[in-house]
């Protein structure tokens, strides 16, 4: 098991991003969150297996979907929190 926290930039908020981060979550079996900050990114705290969870980066690394664009990524290793879903966060 592993977790990561990442902070996305591009064309992320307003466009359904966090509904189709949730999508992909919960397809790849990984748990967590996902949350709009102030700044205008993104950010998504997640865990699952170490390859499903690379897998999961790539995949939001390479987004380029209808309205939505990433255009950056910081990906920082966390300790296992033990997250048991996946949910959009409005905090």
């Amino acid at each position: 098991m592993k977790r990561v926290s990442m902070i996305v930039s591009g064309r992320v908020q307003g466009v359904g991003f966090r509904y189709y981060v949730e999508d992909i979550a919960l397809g790849m079996n990984i748990s967590g969150w996902v949350r709009n900050l102030s700044d205008g990114t993104v950010e998504i705290d997640a865990e699952g297996e170490e390859d499903k969870l690379k897998n999961f980066v790539r995949t939001i690394t390479n987004t380029k979907k209808g309205f939505i664009q990433v255009s950056n990524i910081v990906v920082q290793d966390k300790e296992v929190f033990g997250y048991s879903h996946f949910t959009i966060r409005r905090d």
